[in-house]
C-alpha cells in the first residue's frame, strides 16, 4: 500500500513539477534579451516557411514538423530530467534538497550538450550557448524543487 501511496504522490509531484519547469524556462526565454533575440529568430523562420509554403500553394507541413520537433523538445527538456531524477532519488530513498534540485538542473542543462555530442567553436556564439545553458539549469532546478517539496522530501521514511 506504501508502495502505491509514493506512486500516486510521485505523479502529482511530476505532473506538478513540469509545468513549473516550462514557466521558469519561458519566463527566462522571454526576459533574457539573448535567448529572447534567439527566440525570435527562431519563431520568425518557422513562420516564415510555413507562409511560403501557403504562397506557393502546398500544405503547411514545415509548420506542422516544426511543432512536432518543439513538442519533442520540449517533452525531452521539461518532462525526462525530473521524471529520471524522482526515479533514482525514489529508488534510493533519498531525500535530498541538492539531488532534486541541482540534480534535476544538471541534467537538464547538460542534455543539449550530450545531444550534440560536442563544443562548438566560437566566441559569441558559446557565450549565448552559455546562457541558454544557464536558463535550462535554471528551469531543471525549479522543477527539481517543486519535484522535492511534494515528494522528494518524504522519499525514504518509514511507513
Amino acid at each position: 500500500m506504501r508502495f502505491l501511496g509514493r506512486l500516486l504522490l510521485g505523479f502529482l509531484a511530476l505532473l506538478l513539477a513540469i509545468p513549473a519547469g516550462a514557466a521558469i524556462l519561458l519566463g527566462a526565454l522571454v526576459l533574457d534579451p539573448v535567448a529572447s533575440v534567439w527566440l525570435t529568430r527562431g519563431a520568425l523562420a518557422g513562420l516564415h516557411a510555413g507562409l511560403s509554403d501557403l504562397a506557393a500553394g502546398l500544405p503547411p507541413e514545415s509548420v506542422a514538423f516544426v511543432v512536432a520537433g518543439l513538442a519533442k523538445a520540449s517533452f525531452v527538456l521539461l518532462a525526462v530530467p525530473p521524471a529520471l531524477v524522482a526515479l533514482v532519488g525514489e529508488t534510493l530513498r533519498w531525500r535530498g534538497l541538492l539531488w532534486y534540485g541541482a540534480g534535476c538542473g544538471l541534467l537538464t542543462a547538460a542534455l543539449p550538450w550530450l545531444v550534440r555530442g560536442a563544443v562548438r567553436p566560437g566566441g559569441a556564439a558559446l557565450a549565448a550557448e552559455a546562457r541558454v545553458t544557464a536558463i535550462l539549469f535554471l528551469a531543471g532546478a525549479g522543477a527539481g524543487l517543486v519535484y522535492w517539496l511534494i515528494a522528494g522530501r518524504s522519499a525514504g521514511r518509514p511507513a
